[in-house]
């Protein structure tokens, strides 16, 4: 079993297996219907409650995400786009790597990263679209107080909207708790990731050639906001 050792105050310089950077296992998560790394979670009730003070009602929707439930997000899209929408596999691929990641790579694997949203539009329909988030939009208000404040927290946007960077799409509404996520980063990438991608059982798998995963790897998992490197 592969075993990485990070240096940390927080974390007390614990062995982190490997099982937990791939979401296949998690022992430090809290949290009840939405669960986060502990860490993130007791610094993300400090956001949330200096935020109500300021008029912003904070709602996590996405948080820990396990390899399984990754697993099922990509298979399904996988079918849709090609059953549904008639898409070649390879334009099926492409498409989810817009905004998803090949199970045993997600960021959210690690219980590091929150997707927000105004819980006083909770009931808005596919609120992950990035205009609501901006001027005009319903969640703008949410995102110009995090855009000012969310950093003292510790929690950065993940994919900016910087033109210039490759990869997944902007997401206005992901955050990634730096001081938790960038060691989790370092440790990731001393693993195997070009032999773990190419034993996960998922839909297109046989598409994944030795050059699209290592493309993978630069143009997305390692296109993000410098500040979480």
């Amino acid at each position: 079993m592969i075993l990485l050792v990070i240096g940390s105050n927080f974390m007390n310089s614990q062995k982190i297996d490997y099982k937990l950077l791939l979401g296949i296992e998690h022992n430090n998560l809290v949290g009840d219907t939405i669960q986060l790394e502990k860490n993130t979670f007791d610094a993300f009730e400090k956001m949330k409650k200096a935020a109500l003070q300021d008029g912003v009602n904070i709602k996590i929707v996405s948080g820990f995400r396990d390899f399984e439930r990754q697993k099922k997000i990509w298979n399904s899209k996988f079918e849709r786009f090609t059953n549904e929408y008639k898409l070649s596999p390879n334009e099926a691929i492409n498409e989810i790597i817009r905004f998803s990641t090949i199970p045993g790579t997600s960021r959210h694997h690690w219980g590091t990263e929150i997707d927000v949203i105004d819980k006083d539009f909770e009931n808005e329909k596919d609120p992950l679209i990035a205009k609501k988030y901006e001027n005009g939009g319903i969640f703008h208000k949410l995102k110009k107080w995090m855009d000012k404040n969310s950093m003292n927290y510790g929690f950065h946007l993940t994919y900016t909207n910087n033109p210039n960077r490759k990869g997944f799409e902007y997401e206005p509404w992901h955050y990634s708790y730096v001081p938790v996520s960038k060691k989790y980063l370092t440790a990731f990438l001393k693993i195997d990731i070009v032999n773990i991608i190419s034993k996960v059982d998922i839909e297109g798998k046989q598409l994944f050639s030795d050059n699209f995963i290592n493309n993978y790897i630069n143009n997305n998992i390692l296109e993000i906001n410098p500040d979480l490197k």
